[in-house]
């Protein structure tokens, strides 16, 4: 380790337990960094910085800006559990640069939401919702409970995992697991992509905590939501680029399937798009990260990566190596 200047996208005195030994700049994309004529405002030369924390929730050109310029990069530390928006940048940066995502922060956040958009979907809270907005009380109302329920996670990683964890007490039954390679957990089988034709007409719920890529961009496209069974869920944690909108889109209307979606392609969501008012469609704005547990998380793994960088030590997190 050579530079030693840090940019912070958390300020330094919120960060119990960093290194002494680092040189530490706080940079979180600028307060002007997405206008249109926007200058970055870069809290030192990026030249000399070795160690680059993405800022979080902000737009590309803030994330992205300065890397051409960081000559002396080493370490690209996201605050996301998804890097599908770096990995594109990995072939211009100095060959060896090791890109971090932030596995351990959002697992329990996701987790929450994706089981709240299960939840709410299936007993109709939306409804509800717009008939108090309205001062209706319906009768009859017979909805489907979660208990007993066929659940099926695609991309059963750490996130897919944290998911499961929140679905047994509600005495699902079963889990089905589904992962780039077949294995086998605790819990039981996880099984390999190529096995979603067989397993999808079991599932009522179909829950994509998939990172985006390209083996799985488009993968819930026309084939895959006909043979969800007619009734079924899909929920959406993962990335929009995973769902084919058009193919999701003609099941909605058709009344078949509903879907629960924090994330869309396009995202954001335009006002008017087709989405906001299809039948049996649930949107939230892509807000599986942004909670209270966040930052105590994203603090941890910051001041355990640089100590660890600091000391030579390995990294947590690798998901790509420029130059490889």
């Amino acid at each position: 380790m050579s530079a030693t200047d840090v940019w912070l996208a958390i300020p330094e005195a919120e960060i119990d337990g960093l290194p002494g030994n680092l040189t530490y700049h706080f940079w979180d994309g600028g307060p002007d960094a997405s206008g249109p004529d926007a200058a970055p405002d870069y809290p030192a030369d990026p030249a000399n910085c070795a160690f680059y924390v993405v800022p979080y929730m902000k737009p590309a050109p803030a994330r992205t800006g300065p890397l051409p310029l960081m000559k002396h990069l080493d370490v690209v530390q996201t605050l996301t559990a998804g890097v599908d928006d770096m990995l594109p940048h990995l072939a211009s940066l100095p060959p060896g640069v090791r890109l971090c995502n932030a596995r351990g922060v959002h697992e329990t956040s996701t987790a929450e939401l994706a089981l709240t958009l299960i939840l709410a979907s299936l007993r109709g809270i939306p409804g509800f919702v717009r008939d108090q907005d309205a001062g209706r009380w319906p009768t009859g109302v017979f909805r489907p409970a979660l208990a007993d329920r066929t659940v099926l996670i695609v991309g059963y990683g750490a996130i897919g995992s944290a998911v499961e964890d929140r679905l047994v007490p509600f005495e699902v039954a079963p889990v089905l697991r589904v992962a780039r390679s077949a294995r086998t957990t605790t819990r039981g089988p996880v099984h390999q992509l190529s096995d979603l034709p067989d397993l999808l007409p079991r599932a009522d719920v179909v829950v994509l905590t998939t990172p985006l890529d390209d083996s799985t961009r488009g993968l819930v496209d026309a084939d895959f939501l006909a043979r969800m069974k007619d009734g079924a869920l899909l929920v959406n944690v993962a990335r929009g680029g995973v769902v084919d909108t058009a193919a999701l889109l003609g099941e909605l209307e058709s009344g078949r399937i509903t879907a629960a979606l924090d994330v869309t392609d396009p995202e954001p969501l335009p006002p008017g798009h087709p989405l906001w008012s299809a039948p049996g469609a649930l949107v939230s704005p892509h807000v599986g990260g942004p909670s209270t547990a966040f930052a105590p998380r994203a603090r941890r793994l910051l001041a355990d990566q640089l100590t660890r960088w600091a000391e030579g030590r390995p990294l947590r997190n690798v998901v790509a190596t420029a130059g490889r």
